[in-house]
């Protein structure tokens, strides 16, 4: 039997190594991503330069099937977030960062259902990950095993949610795309994604971003502790 998977995929580091996971494993490999009114959108345009790279590699171009991208605006719409609105990036009251836009996750992986349940997708791939985050409630391995209950509940199939990179910092990250795809790949995904929450393009060693953000931070200290191993 074919086996199947969609991988959420926004264009950043970590969905990039989960595309890269995903077609190291399963037979037809499609992707999801979603405009959801994020500052950052710019992240959607280097999807198909990242996609186009993973069809270099052995093997993957005869399994990575058609991509998918969905308008969900509606959340930004709703969101009052530095993610999706212009304002500063900060610490909240409650102990979240602003940049948590509420409920995303938990959206993106029930829509990512619905999509596989036309397609006949059995696996779905998210980069989430529980070690090196923002403190992300929808991050965490509780709440993506309690979202995997209720969707296949709710849609009367067996769904599996899977989290590649749960247990695995940002150093780690870059080692398995290497040991997925060598050198090569880990080149293609420090230059082509882009994990910035300003959406900032500007060079850097790491890939590309601000430099500031708590995502470009993540990822560069993430680089530099995966080069000095």
């Amino acid at each position: 039997m074919t086996e199947k998977a969609l991988v959420l995929f926004s264009g950043g580091q970590d969905s990039a190594t989960c595309l890269a996971w995903a077609l190291d494993r399963f037979d037809h490999v499609e992707t999801l991503g979603f405009d959801y009114g994020q500052r950052h959108v710019v992240e959607l345009d280097v999807r198909g330069a990242v996609r186009d790279a993973m069809a270099g590699h052995a093997g993957w171009a005869a399994r990575l099937g058609p991509d998918h991208l969905l308008d969900l605006r509606a959340l930004g719409a709703i969101s009052e977030t530095s993610l999706t609105r212009d304002v500063a990036i900060e610490m909240e009251t409650g102990g979240l960062p602003n940049t948590f836009v509420p409920g995303r996750n938990l959206i993106f992986l029930t829509f990512a259902a619905a999509l596989a349940f036309r397609r006949g997708i059995r696996h779905i791939v998210t980069g989430v990950c529980e070690t090196d985050y923002s403190g992300y409630p929808d991050c965490r391995d509780d709440t993506i095993k309690a979202l995997q209950v209720a969707i296949n509940l709710g849609m009367e199939r067996r769904f599996v949610l899977h989290t590649p990179l749960m247990w695995r910092d940002k150093a780690a990250t870059w080692a398995l795309a290497e040991t997925l795809g060598g050198a090569t790949l880990v080149e293609q995904i420090r230059a082509l994604t882009l994990s910035c929450y300003l959406g900032d393009r500007t060079p850097q060693d790491w890939g590309a971003g601000c430099g500031t953000c708590p995502a470009c931070e993540l990822r560069a200290q993430g680089w530099r502790r995966y080069r000095a191993a």
